[in-house]
């Protein structure tokens, strides 16, 4: 028997969390409510979840600090729901490391559509078995893998989100060569996404944060129109 992929609802709207477990249960997703921060964090290693589907405003801690200690201990996928609209908002869910951000009232819809294919763009680590074609792309003290998706950087794990993984490996395995935004957009989220070219430069900014310019390699701007992985020598 294939075992459900878990979602964890995080809302302090009781009737709207209900209403969005029933949705997803009639997808086969098996599902979890908890309606504070503190519980969203507790859960974390009791359930298990594959998803968490996280409202920003709770009482005690927030959502954007749930997402902030969630995403510094797992790699867990986080969607944003929120009656917050404003670019401001959005942005900062997505610097804090959510993976998407749906304004409230939301079409149920569309959420399990963007449930989905969050999902899809987070891949288990494959048994040896599946492990025949391996996804690695290595510089100088730099290794992106793709098939574990693991980087290592200055000789230490580096922890990722599965799609600021993708994206740098993406850009690393074509080095010097310049993408844009909307090629990004199109190659990492996919045509499905409903989002925009910032949502790009906010993971390029995270990248830059724990990926620091080497003097063999670097996450290059190319002003008015995207960005490049610059390298001085080939893949090793």
């Amino acid at each position: 028997m294939v075992n459900k992929q878990k979602i964890l609802i995080v809302d302090d709207d009781n009737n709207i969390a209900e209403l969005i477990s029933l949705y997803l249960a009639k997808e086969c997703f098996e599902t979890m409510i908890v309606n504070d921060g503190e519980s969203a964090l507790a859960s974390m290693d009791t359930f298990a979840p594959n998803l968490i589907l996280l409202d920003l405003m709770l009482p005690g801690i927030d959502g954007y600090q749930v997402c902030r200690e969630v995403r510094s201990k797992y790699a867990t996928p986080i969607i944003m729901l929120s009656a917050k609209g404003e670019v401001f908002d959005k942005v900062l869910g997505l610097e804090l490391g959510a993976d998407d951000y749906m304004e409230k009232p939301f079409d149920t819809k569309e959420l399990i559509a963007r449930i989905k294919a969050v999902l899809r763009r987070y891949k288990a680590v494959p048994s040896a078995s599946q492990n025949s074609s391996i996804k690695c792309v290595e510089y100088p003290d730099l290794v992106v893998n793709r098939t574990n998706y693991s980087v290592v950087y200055m000789g230490n794990i580096i922890d990722m989100p599965p799609k600021e993984l993708e994206l740098l490996y993406f850009l690393a395995s074509s080095p010097n060569h310049v993408y844009t935004r909307e090629q990004l957009l199109d190659q990492i989220w996919g045509y499905e996404y409903i989002g925009d070219t910032r949502t790009v430069d906010v993971h390029i900014k995270r990248l830059r944060e724990k990926i620091k310019d080497h003097e063999e390699w670097r996450i290059a701007t190319i002003w008015g129109i995207g960005y490049k992985f610059e390298a001085k020598s080939s893949l090793l």
